[in-house]
């Protein structure tokens, strides 16, 4: 970030104050992740039919990677996946607005011969149900004094902004404190998200941005998730770290370093500008 306020000070300049989520490079439609949850896909009861082929969603893809990697594995043309969300009669919750973002469950899907973007739209919808729906999620929302769609909101920019699954509770404290201190969230990812890319460098003019996804500008949540997060970044969201912390950057791979002071973070972004 390159400005920000301290709680209780004036406007400072040239600080940045939280790590941009990671890079995601789409080299295939079904690129796999390691931590990938297998589920099944329902598929039509022919001993006949050959063996499906398998579409493996990564955490924290956006919902426009999901529906270009569907396209690829069901052989259709670019774009029909995002069209048939439509009429999929997806089971999104209110708060959603008919916008399946943050609902895509990352996990391994095999994809048969009669299976169709509707279908695997829902499959991902209704698996993200599932997994949202138990009690620990319910009751830490309860805890967090949020609600489940703001906590798989929560979640997403954990997905982004954490370098490590270790950190990723203490990401999760970050959002909290700040929500809790009536303080902007000013994460670059939420912004990256608006613009539709992924970088690690955020310019000025960036944090001007007029869009709900401007969490320099505007106060509170972004307006959805900014992805597809997975179960490890959810328990984060539902389960923080317990801590004072306001800021962290990532200093270098494996060092992200969190503080509730100001200046030291100030220090610590030094040290990340001198490494880049």
């Amino acid at each position: 970030m390159h400005t920000t306020t301290p709680p209780g000070g004036t406007k400072r300049t040239a600080v940045r104050l939280t790590r941009r989520g990671r890079i995601a490079l789409i080299t295939s439609g079904a690129v796999a992740a390691a931590t990938a949850v297998a589920v099944p896909l329902l598929l039509p009861d022919d001993d006949e039919e050959p063996r499906p082929k398998t579409l493996t969603i990564p955490e924290g893809w956006r919902s426009g990677q999901v529906y270009k990697a569907i396209d690829k594995a069901l052989g259709v043309a670019e774009g029909t996946t995002k069209k048939a969300v439509g009429r999929a009669d997806l089971k999104l919750p209110g708060d959603a607005g008919g916008n399946p973002e943050g609902y895509l469950f990352p996990a391994t899907y095999p994809i048969g011969s009669q299976s169709t973007p509707a279908s695997v739209l829902s499959y991902m919808v209704n698996t993200a149900n599932k997994k949202f729906s138990g009690g620990h999620v319910t009751a830490g929302a309860d805890r967090n004094a949020v609600n489940i769609y703001q906590t798989v909101t929560i979640a997403s920019m954990i997905e982004a902004e954490a370098d490590t699954k270790a950190d990723m509770g203490k990401v999760a404290r970050v959002i909290y404190n700040r929500l809790d201190r009536g303080m902007p969230l000013q994460m670059d990812s939420t912004i990256n998200y608006a613009l539709n890319r992924s970088t690690l460098r955020t310019a000025a003019s960036d944090t001007k941005l007029k869009s709900p996804y401007n969490t320099y500008a505007r106060m509170g949540l972004p307006p959805t998730p900014i992805n597809n997060p997975g179960e490890d970044a959810m328990r984060a969201a539902t389960n923080p770290t317990p801590g004072n912390w306001l800021y962290f950057v990532t200093v270098k791979r494996g060092d992200t370093r969190f503080t509730a002071s100001y200046e030291e973070q100030r220090r610590n972004v030094a040290e990340f500008n001198r490494n880049r």
